[in-house]
């Protein structure tokens, strides 16, 4: 993988055995890929994102200004995420119990002491998303060990930047992302396949997808759902 940069934004290059050119924008962060034929050079791959950079802009402001991107003060009226449905915050302090409610499919309310921090609200909030996964997690590698024919010895969850899971194959643990605590339950459903797939193929080669498309047949919609936004372009010629 190589890189090139346009107008100061870095885009990954990478070449690979296919017929058409796939740009992509991916959360959280607006990190942008492009995939090309393996024949393709590097001033044409070069001139081709150029052409596109007008789109590139678009889908990164996308992420740079969504709520799940501003700048969070965690007060009542926010918009916060929770298994891929919106609720508006509600902060209610108390002497009691510091704690995460939802209340009406609406709202989600956070318990807290009287003058807390922004840090501490957040922290209280993340580690109600954290234990929600915790939860939910095991289930899904209960249910996919017994399709799949693997075990899993070990998970956790914790906050990633680039990736939504990953996997120890020599230990058997995966790591889930905590933001999947946000997305919706068949994204969760889908890291945790894709890692425990990682169990029967360490690389993301074709035996791999084929086990993916087997075990789970719309794999490739619920991915694109997770990363975000793609340019794909079968006309372009160089």
């Amino acid at each position: 993988m190589s890189k090139i940069t346009i107008q100061n934004i870095d885009i990954e290059l990478i070449r690979k055995k296919i017929k058409n050119i796939h740009l992509s924008v991916y959360p959280p962060d607006g990190r942008v890929r492009l995939a090309v034929p393996q024949h393709m050079d590097d001033e044409a791959a070069r001139v081709f994102a150029f052409s596109k950079l007008s789109w590139i802009k678009k889908q990164k402001k996308k992420y740079t200004t969504q709520e799940g991107q501003s700048i969070r003060e965690f007060v009542s009226g926010e918009s916060h995420y929770f298994m891929g449905t919106g609720y508006l915050l509600n902060v209610i302090e108390t002497k009691g119990k510091q704690r995460v409610e939802l209340r009406n499919n609406k709202y989600i309310d956070l318990y807290v002491r009287p003058g807390s921090t922004v840090e501490k609200r957040e922290k209280l909030l993340s580690e109600w998303y954290r234990q929600n996964l915790k939860d939910m997690i095991p289930s899904y590698i209960q249910k996919w060990e017994k399709i799949m024919g693997v075990t899993v010895d070990e998970f956790g969850v914790k906050l990633m930047k680039t990736r939504w899971g990953t996997c120890n194959v020599r230990d058997k643990r995966i790591w889930i992302n905590l933001e999947l605590a946000k997305k919706a339950p068949r994204c969760l459903e889908y890291i945790v396949v894709h890692e425990m797939a990682h169990l029967l193929e360490k690389r993301h080669n074709r035996v791999f997808k084929d086990y993916m498309t087997k075990f789970l047949p719309n794999w490739k919609n619920i991915k694109d759902e997770l990363n975000g936004l793609t340019f794909e372009s079968s006309k372009w010629s160089y």
